[in-house]
C-alpha cells in the first residue's frame, strides 16, 4: 500500500478508469450516500453526520469493476458496494476513511433465461421488480419476492443473504442461488459455474452469500427459476389465543412435512397496524403450486389447525388476500414516512432474529417484556413470524417511539441503540441467531463474536486471506477494532 492520496487525486485516478459521466461527486448526492436506514429519523431531518464518500463510481462492465477495486486496494481505499441501497444496518456507511460506494446499477441487464434447465442469468443492478414481471410474462417466478422488492436487486440479494416473503415454499436465497460472478478485493474476477449441485469440496458460493459487500463485489448472479401458478392459490387465516399456540402451530405444519408459500404468525400490536379491530394474534397461511400440491397443503394445515382448541377461523378472507398482494415498500413508502417524520417526532423501525423452536416463544416474551419496561416514549413492540423451517422459525420486531428530549441526531444513542441491544441481548440468551435476514452491518457487528462463539476466529481468517488491506467495507461483520486485534 503506497502513502494515502488526498481526494483529488483519486477523483483524478478515477477518471482515468471510467468517464467523467459514471463518478457522481455531488456534494447532495455525496451526503444522502454517507448512511443508510438506520439513521433515517435524523435524515429525515437533513442532518448527516457519517463520512462523506470521495465520489460514487458507477460501473459499467466486470472489468471496469476490476479497475476500480484493484486501484482502491492498492491505495487503501475503503469501498463500498452499493446495488438496490435498501441498507437497514448501517452497512452503507463507512468505518474508515477516505471511502468511495462503487454503484452497481449500470449494472441492469438479463443476461440469459434458460428455461430448458430453469434458470435466470443477472447482472447485479438489475431490479428484481423487473425480473419478476418478465418472468410471470412467461409463466415462470423466482419465488424470491422480499417485502422490499421494488427496492431491491441481485447483486444485493445475495450480499445480504436476502430472504422473500415465499421462502418456506420456495426457499431463501441461498436455496435459489446457482452461480455468480464477482471481482474481489485486489480486482481478481472469479466464476462459479452454474450446476444443480457438485460435490468437490467446500461450496464457494457461501463465501459470498451474506458477505454484505465485506469480500468482493458481486457482478452477476444465477437464480432458479419455476412454474407460475397463482391461480392455484388457498388463503387461510386463523386467530389463536396466545402467540405460544401460535408458535406451535407452526411447528406443527412443519414438522409434518408441508411447505406453504406464506406461514406468518402475528401479535395484536404488530397487526394493529393493518387492522386495528383485530386483538388476538393471527396465523396465516397460503399454499400454492401445482393444483394437487397447492391443494393437499392447504387441507393438511386445515386438519392440524382444527385439532387445536385455541384457534377460530377468520372469515372473509378477501381483506387478508388485498392486504398480503399490497405488502411491499417501495420508494413511495420511504417518502411517505419522511414526510411523516418530519411532521410528528415518531419513528418505527424492525430488528428480525431466528431462534430454535424450544426458545422462540421466550425470545419474543423477553424482548417484549424488557423494551416495555427499559424503552422511554416507547409507543409499541410487537412483532411477527414469517419465516419457518423444520427446526426453528423468525421473529420480525416491529417498535415504535417517540422521540423526545433529544436532538434528532442523538435519536440513535437515546432510543434505537439500546433497543437494538436488548435483542440481540435476550436472542443470544436463548440461543438463537441475531439476524435472519437484514444482515448486520455495523449495527449489530459488535455482537460478533458472541454470534460465532468458537467459530469466530475462522471467519477473522476468511476475511484477511480474501481481502488482506480490508478494503472492501472495513468493518462491516466485523468491526475495525475486532479486525485489528491480535489474535492469541
Amino acid at each position: 500500500m503506497t502513502e494515502a492520496l488526498n481526494k483529488e487525486q483519486i477523483i483524478s485516478r478515477l477518471q482515468e478508469l471510467v468517464t467523467s459521466k459514471q463518478i457522481d461527486l455531488d456534494a447532495d448526492h455525496l451526503k444522502k450516500a454517507s448512511e443508510d436506514f438506520y439513521r433515517k429519523y435524523p435524515q429525515a431531518h437533513q442532518i448527516y453526520t457519517a463520512a462523506r464518500p470521495v465520489a460514487i463510481v458507477y460501473p459499467n462492465n466486470t472489468a471496469e469493476v476490476a479497475q476500480i477495486l484493484k486501484y482502491a486496494n492498492e491505495q487503501g481505499i475503503n469501498v463500498i458496494a452499493r446495488t438496490g441501497n435498501s441498507s437497514i444496518e448501517r452497512g452503507l456507511e463507512s468505518a474508515r476513511e477516505p471511502h468511495i460506494i462503487v454503484d452497481g446499477s449500470h449494472l441492469n441487464k438479463i443476461v440469459q433465461l434458460d428455461v430448458e434447465n430453469q434458470q435466470l442469468t443477472a447482472q447485479a443492478g438489475l431490479p428484481l421488480v423487473i425480473a419478476e414481471k418478465y418472468l410471470n410474462d412467461k409463466h415462470l417466478t423466482t419465488g424470491h419476492l422480499p417485502q422490499s422488492q421494488p427496492l431491491a436487486d441481485f447483486g444485493g440479494l445475495v450480499a445480504t443473504r436476502s430472504i422473500g416473503q415465499l421462502s418456506t415454499y420456495y426457499g431463501g436465497i441461498e436455496d435459489l442461488l446457482v452461480g455468480l460472478e464477482a471481482v474481489m478485493a485486489d480486482g481478481t474476477i472469479i466464476r462459479i459455474k452454474n450446476e444443480p449441485r457438485r460435490s468437490v469440496g467446500p461450496d464457494l458460493r457461501h463465501l459470498f452469500l451474506g458477505s454484505e459487500g465485506a469480500l468482493a463485489f458481486i457482478t452477476e448472479v444465477t437464480v432458479k427459476v419455476f412454474p407460475y401458478w397463482p391461480q392455484n392459490y388457498h388463503y387461510l387465516a386463523y386467530n389463536v389465543a396466545t402467540m405460544r399456540a401460535g408458535f406451535q402451530i407452526l411447528r406443527q405444519v412443519m414438522v409434518n412435512g408441508y411447505k406453504p408459500s406464506i406461514i406468518r404468525l402475528y401479535d395484536p400490536v404488530d397487526w394493529s397496524q393493518y387492522f386495528p379491530e383485530n386483538k388476538q394474534p393471527i396465523l396465516i397461511f397460503r399454499s400454492e403450486g401445482p393444483k394437487k400440491i397447492s391443494d393437499a397443503t392447504a387441507q393438511g394445515i386445515q386438519e392440524i389447525v382444527q385439532k387445536s382448541s385455541q384457534v377460530t377461523p377468520i372469515q372473509p378472507l378477501e381483506p387478508i388476500i388485498d392486504w398480503f398482494q399490497n405488502l411491499t415498500w417501495d420508494q413511495t413508502n420511504v417518502d411517505q414516512e419522511v414526510q411523516q417524520m418530519q411532521k410528528l417526532p415518531y419513528v418505527g423501525f424492525t430488528t428480525e432474529i431466528a431462534a430454535p423452536w424450544s426458545t422462540v416463544a421466550d425470545i419474543f416474551e423477553a424482548v417484549t417484556t424488557r423494551v416495555k419496561q427499559e424503552i422511554p416514549n416507547l409507543l409499541g413492540i410487537g412483532g411477527h413470524s414469517s419465516h419457518s423451517y423444520v427446526n426453528g422459525t423468525n421473529i420480525y420486531f416491529v417498535y415504535a417511539f417517540k422521540v423526545a428530549d433529544v436532538a434528532p441526531e442523538e435519536e440513535m444513542a437515546r432510543y434505537h441503540d439500546p433497543l437494538n441491544k436488548i435483542i440481540v441481548e435476550e436472542t443470544l440468551k436463548h440461543q438463537g441467531s441475531i439476524s435472519h435476514h437484514h444482515g448486520i452491518g455495523k449495527a449489530r457487528a459488535p455482537y460478533i463474536k458472541q454470534e460465532y462463539g468458537s467459530s469466530y476466529p475462522l471467519l477473522k481468517k476468511l476475511f484477511l486471506c480474501f481481502d488482506p488491506q480490508n478494503t472492501m467495507n472495513a468493518g462491516n461483520i466485523i468491526p475495525l477494532q475486532f479486525m485489528n486485534e491480535k489474535d492469541t
